[in-house]
């Protein structure tokens, strides 16, 4: 089994070809976040995935110096989020961080649950960035399932903030993260 570090890994791997392959030309394009163009979601899952993860590492905030900006048109933009999560992935990576509560600007919360957090918004975030460029979208039959279970364990709260729509229904043959895409509101 692998440790959700190694998870992060791998999903973030994904996450930065995804928007490696967006096409600036598609910004306006719709998504499966109805709220958002390509452009919108790709500035989100650049700050949250990248930015705020690093940050979070250290029990750190994201600022309006990071809110407000517009990464994706930034030159180069790809190649700076690749280096990004790179960065993120390294602050994560000394054992003591798992071990520490993180300030999360409501309290403390475990490291692990956290990073859970993180794991559900790059993977979710990735595959509506996906969907909404016409690119294939894969993770492992574990990631999806750690995935899975942070949807399951935060679905009412997020709905309670529009971050979730309500759960879709599926066939009995759908793989897990079709299952947790669901439930978080999305048809895969």
């Amino acid at each position: 089994m692998s440790t959700i570090h190694e998870q992060l890994t791998e999903a973030a791997d994904q996450a930065a070809r995804v928007v490696a392959g967006t096409d600036p030309g598609r910004f306006t394009d719709k998504t499966p976040c109805s709220d958002w163009d390509v452009k919108e979601l790709l500035n989100h899952l650049i700050l949250w995935t990248a930015y705020s993860f690093e940050r979070r590492a250290r029990s750190e905030q994201v600022g309006p110096d990071l809110t407000e900006r517009d990464f994706a048109s930034e030159p180069d933009y790809a190649a700076a989020y690749r280096a990004q999560l790179d960065r993120a992935l390294a602050a994560w990576a000394p054992p003591e961080v798992w071990e520490s509560e993180i300030d999360t600007g409501g309290g403390k919360t475990p490291a692990p649950q956290v990073a859970e957090m993180i794991l559900m918004e790059m993977v979710l975030h990735g595959w509506d960035l996906a969907t909404a460029t016409g690119q294939p979208y894969e993770i492992s039959d574990e990631i999806a399932g750690t995935v899975a279970q942070a949807v399951e364990a935060s679905a009412e709260m997020y709905r309670q903030y529009d971050g979730f729509a309500a759960e879709v229904q599926i066939g009995q043959d759908a793989t897990t993260l079709e299952k947790a895409l669901a439930v978080s509101g999305r048809r895969a």
